[in-house]
């Protein structure tokens, strides 16, 4: 699916970084450079017979000939990765957004902590990459089952070898137990910057353990909304724009009666956590289940991410 402001890419090189993640370099197919990004970003990556997919860039903010992709095989997932994993060759041609960045590094920190499960340290890694470019202070507390299974490590170690940080491992198949999260966070000074992005659990345990410090230090990125869909139905939507009505059913979500109905609406995750889908809410009360508004968002009531979230009003006006 092409689009004005999409970029044509062939995937020039796949290498298995890990067991069971996949490391995927991007090269424009006219040869011309990449879009730059800050440390955090994502594209946006549109499959063959897949829908499109949310990519975290893992290499550091500079110039770019090439992006850089970390791709975990998942079974039970929608199918984006597996297509990777077991379609994906080297030549094939992709579409993708221009980076896109919800999940930034405060680079003026003094220290900063991250803390990462599995495949959670894509977004991580960019950020690593740029303290240790830039010198700044930074530890990374990762958590893997084994070594096997904890992939970039040794692009960890180098930005490690730079001397401005250090890397933690924990692995959980070798009798080292879990992160201490509670631990890491209490032990932070009050003016460090820490992040997480790991599973629903790892980032559940962090945001309790860091409630009490200022929310500006607080960052974290989900791979799905910690709350199941709103899929109940049972209420009125209606585009403001247009006057036009739909009724949204058990079974389907906002998005899922919007898209049917031909309306040109944004997605991308369709997990309630990239926000690409954000609507400005005009009227009613909408019942918030995603993973990217933040308390304040949601109390205002004025948003909404419609791939997950539904309405507890009977009708709900949104700007479209």
């Amino acid at each position: 699916m092409q689009t004005a402001s999409s970029l044509s890419v062939l995937i020039r090189q796949l290498r298995l970084e890990s067991a069971g993640v996949l490391s995927v370099e991007l090269e424009r197919d006219d040869g011309a450079a990449l879009p730059a990004y800050e440390a955090g970003a994502h594209v946006d990556v549109h499959l063959p017979g897949a829908g499109t997919r949310s990519y975290s860039l893992v290499g550091a903010p500079g110039a770019f000939a090439t992006y850089h992709l970390g791709i975990k095989c998942e079974a039970d997932g929608r199918g984006g990765s597996r297509w990777f994993h077991e379609s994906a060759r080297v030549g094939d041609r992709l579409e993708i957004s221009p980076p896109k960045n919800d999940f930034r590094l405060a680079e003026e920190a003094p220290h900063s902590v991250f803390i990462a499960g599995g495949i959670g340290i894509t977004p991580l890694l960019s950020m690593i990459g740029r303290l240790a470019s830039l010198g700044r202070s930074w530890e990374l507390h990762f958590a893997a089952r084994d070594r096997r299974s904890m992939p970039f490590e040794a692009h960890l170690e180098q930005h490690a070898a730079t001397g401005s940080g250090r890397v933690v491992k924990h692995f959980s198949a070798e009798g080292q137990g879990r992160p201490d999260i509670q631990a890491i966070v209490g032990s932070a000074a009050a003016d460090a910057h820490l992040y997480c992005c790991g599973p629903t659990g790892m980032i559940d345990a962090f945001v309790e353990a860091a409630r009490h410090r200022s929310p500006d230090t607080v960052h974290y990125e989900r791979f799905a909304s910690a709350e199941a869909p709103a899929t109940e139905g049972g209420f009125t939507l209606q585009l403001a724009r247009d006057g036009r009505c739909f009724d949204v059913p058990p079974g389907k979500s906002i998005l899922d009666v919007l898209l049917e109905a031909g309306v040109d609406v944004p997605y991308s995750c369709m997990q309630g956590v990239c926000g690409s889908c954000r609507l400005s809410v005009i009227e009613g009360q909408p019942d918030h289940r995603d993973g990217y508004l933040s308390d304040n968002e949601r109390a205002a009531n004025d948003a909404l991410i419609p791939c997950c979230s539904g309405s507890l009003s009977p009708r709900l006006v949104v700007d479209l």
